[in-house]
């Protein structure tokens, strides 16, 4: 069974590889922390708060993030397929996750703002619904995705190849519109 551990702060640690593994966090807040060398199996972040963290090329594995909120946090080339998909609920606010995985998850409850996703793999991935807030989506691959629905308006950058991805409904800007013709070799001027 998981150690409990709520309702606490943890500022300026940096964290080891095994170190948190098989724990409970509810209420908690991380300030400055680095978990780049951790590798996650089996944790739980319930209602917890994360501010200027580093999870670059950190493991994460079996991990259940619930009502989570990262504000300006690092999550270059993070591998999130493998975290658990019963009320999978994680928002970012001005992070870096380039070159992120986030294939074939359900991120109907998930918040992306003013973030940078460049060459993030979406795809399979279940969009549908969310807003892409002000995001650059430069590369990031939508293939065979659910984004019915989806608000892209803000964001820039992105290329859909709209035969692969499910798109009906999706917002976009007039000058985003360009990316979803890129894959059919037409030139908008």
């Amino acid at each position: 069974m998981a150690d409990y551990i709520l309702d606490k702060e943890f500022e300026q640690i940096t964290y080891g590889r095994d170190e948190l593994n098989h724990l409970e966090f509810e209420d908690c807040t991380f300030i400055d922390c680095d978990f780049s060398a951790c590798n996650f199996h089996d944790l739980t972040f319930i209602d917890c708060n994360f501010t200027n963290c580093n999870f670059s090329k950190a493991q994460i594995n079996h991990v259940k993030f619930r009502n989570v909120f990262f504000t300006s946090c690092q999550f270059k080339e993070v591998n999130f397929a493998m975290c658990d998909q019963l009320i999978f609920q994680i928002n970012f606010n001005t992070c870096n996750l380039d070159f992120a995985k986030m294939y074939a998850l359900n991120l109907k409850q998930c918040k992306f703002y003013n973030s940078s996703l460049i060459a993030v793999d979406f795809m399979k991935a279940d969009v549908s619904g969310i807003t892409f807030l002000k995001c650059d989506l430069y590369r990031a691959e939508f293939e065979q995705a659910n984004a019915q629905k989806t608000d892209f308006s803000s964001s820039k950058n992105y290329t859909i190849n709209p035969q692969l991805t499910k798109i009906k409904k999706a917002i976009f800007s007039l000058e985003g519109a360009k990316g979803l013709l890129f894959h059919h070799n037409i030139i908008v001027e």
